[in-house]
């Protein structure tokens, strides 16, 4: 049988992107590589460089990508769900953000609060 569950709703997906990213440098590592991100899309924006884009994949899945392998020892989620893997890391982004989920690992996330993702 096969270990790849198939998940309806994004928000069915979330607690299961979370299980992995439990390593606090693992989480560090994506939150770093998606605010670099961010910046090098203002500066594709501000200077007009478009080819700026074309290393979004790079940053945003090799920051990723070394904290799987390097820190949370496991396959990135992306492999078998790259879309709401993509989603998910953003969800987690703005959730290390409004403090739910927590860099100092999943054991200091704060998960129960009245917000929920409606995805």
């Amino acid at each position: 049988m096969s270990e790849h569950k198939e998940y309806q709703h994004f928000k069915d997906f979330y607690p299961y992107y979370l299980s992995e990213h439990q390593d606090a440098t693992c989480r560090l590592l994506h939150f770093v590589g998606s605010w670099i991100v961010l910046a090098v899309i203002a500066l594709a924006i501000l200077t007009t460089q478009w080819w700026y884009l074309l290393l979004l994949p790079v940053i945003g899945y090799g920051f990723a990508w070394v904290g799987h392998f390097f820190y949370e020892k496991n396959r990135p989620a992306t492999f078998s769900y790259p879309f709401y893997s993509l989603m998910g890391d953003w969800v987690m982004f703005k959730d290390i953000l409004t403090g739910r989920v927590s860099l100092k690992g999943r054991a200091h996330d704060d998960l129960n609060t009245s917000h929920s993702h409606k995805h």
